[in-house]
């Protein structure tokens, strides 16, 4: 399509909004700039405020909070300490997960975080200290007087700090942050890199993520917190105090795809590299629809609103086209891209009709992780978390999302297969579904949520009749 659509959004008064495909907005224009990722960090937001790419697979970002239902991000506008900066997070779910392997550079080394009122590598921190900006983060830690900036590609990320003075300058690794363990590593490949794998149990009760981690400077020794070596301490020697840097990728695969996923995306770019690259491939997603008004607060509230939307789902594929899918064995596409986190109760609605609208490809490429899902898990996810089903939410939502997406014309994947999965779904007898087939409805003495699940049982048939 080579023409614009334009839309009116009576949210904005009924401010004149561009959907766009070729047309370029002005370099003077940075729509960047319109996006506050705070916003949605406070209240019961639960959003995050850290670095990351439309739809990436890492989300480098600080964690203020361990628990509870406003830490379902990892983060809270009302918190002053900071644990530390996880490479995974959740974006407006009710439900915690994520938080993966966790950095914090210190000046003494502690393995308790501070959380139970003990001394601990936790920092403390100010709102006026920090920055954030589309796949850009950085606070100032009050207690150690240590600059953190932060920035990703995809699957990988960057760390730079900055230490106040050469002595003591210590970086704390703890893979037991947050989630259960199940399984764990921490291995020296050489002086400057370590890799390993944390699997853990928390919404996703089985969650395999592995990391390969690369320092600019030598470790000079390690020290662990005990023989079980969930947390590890690694001390640094810079004479000349230059920033200390951290690379790392991440795989759901194996370490291979994570060093992979390392080298492809950033090795040995700089800094203001791979910010500047994940800068433009924001602006670049923002501006296919383009807000005309002079009112900086609603472009602010409009663009922010547009990033949340490309926050999730997330890229699950490895460089090399490998991912691990719903049976949790390991496959292989090089046809389309394969996600997850796909939150379908909550997005069916309005976020995959707007990707329909500026996303095509990607649409195609959900809806083909969609099909792949229903043949790796049996059943097409209703809330399927790091290819994991959660059992969350209700109806089963992906049907509106690909008939939506079949009736406009966004078919680049096997429609029969498609079909065959959805009709799948409606067979089922599990959540109240024997009783809706029977009677037409839920009895709420047989299946709480009754009214909620009749009803949405019935909008996704009439969607499937449609298709």
């Amino acid at each position: 399509m080579h023409y614009t659509i334009k839309i009116t959004i009576l949210s904005f008064l009924l401010i004149g909004c561009f959907w766009t495909k070729n047309k370029v907005v002005p370099e003077s224009e940075r729509l960047t700039d319109f996006v506050n990722p705070f916003i949605g960090t406070g209240g019961h937001g639960h959003t995050y405020p850290g670095a990351t790419l439309p739809f990436g697979m890492m989300q480098l970002s600080p964690d203020t909070r361990l628990d509870g239902w406003d830490g379902c991000s990892g983060y809270h506008y009302s918190d002053s300490f900071i644990y530390g900066f996880s490479h995974t997070h959740l974006s407006g779910t009710g439900v915690s997960d994520y938080g993966d392997i966790l950095l914090m550079p210190v000046r003494d080394i502690e393995f308790n975080n501070g959380s139970n009122g003990e001394k601990g590598y936790r920092a403390s921190f100010q709102h006026k200290n920090e920055n954030a900006k589309p796949g850009f983060y950085s606070v100032f830690l009050d207690d150690t007087n240590i600059k953190v900036e932060l920035s990703v590609s995809k699957r990988s990320g960057i760390h730079r700090y900055y230490f106040d003075n050469s002595e003591n300058q210590n970086i704390i690794l703890d893979l037991e942050h947050r989630d259960m363990l199940l399984d764990y590593k921490i291995e020296h490949i050489d002086s400057h890199t370590i890799a390993g794998y944390r699997h853990s149990n928390a919404w996703a009760t089985n969650q395999k993520l592995f990391y390969y981690i690369r320092f600019s400077h030598p470790i000079s020794s390690t020290i662990y917190e005990n023989e079980e070596k969930k947390k590890a301490a690694f001390i640094f020697e810079n004479p000349k105090n230059t920033p200390v840097e951290i690379r790392i990728g991440i795989s759901a695969v194996d370490i291979k795809g994570a060093k992979q996923n390392l080298n492809s995306e950033i090795s040995n770019k700089t800094f203001e590299e791979i910010k500047k690259k994940a800068t433009s491939e924001w602006q670049k997603e923002l501006e296919k629809i383009q807000v005309k008004t002079d009112n900086i607060a609603q472009k602010t509230t409009f663009y922010t609103a547009l990033y949340h939307s490309m926050l999730a789902p997330n890229l699950f594929q490895d460089v090399d086209g490998r991912y691990r899918g719903m049976d949790l064995n390991i496959h292989r596409s090089v046809a389309f891209d394969y996600y997850t986190v796909f939150s379908l109760w909550d997005t069916y609605r309005a976020a995959h009709p707007l990707y329909t609208i500026i996303d095509q490809k990607r649409t195609n490429d959900f809806i083909n992780t969609l099909i792949a899902k229903y043949k790796e898990g049996g059943i097409l996810p209703i809330w399927d978390l790091a290819s994991n089903y959660t059992g969350c939410m209700i109806g089963y939502h992906a049907l509106p999302v690909i008939a939506d997406a079949y009736l406009k014309g966004i078919q680049n994947y096997d429609v029969s297969l498609a079909f065959k999965a959805m009709l799948h779904s409606t067979t089922r007898d599990k959540l109240g579904l024997k009783e809706y087939k029977s009677r037409g409805y839920i009895p709420v003495e047989i299946e709480s949520e009754s009214v909620s699940k009749t009803l949405e049982y019935a909008y996704d048939d009439w969607t499937l009749a449609q298709m």
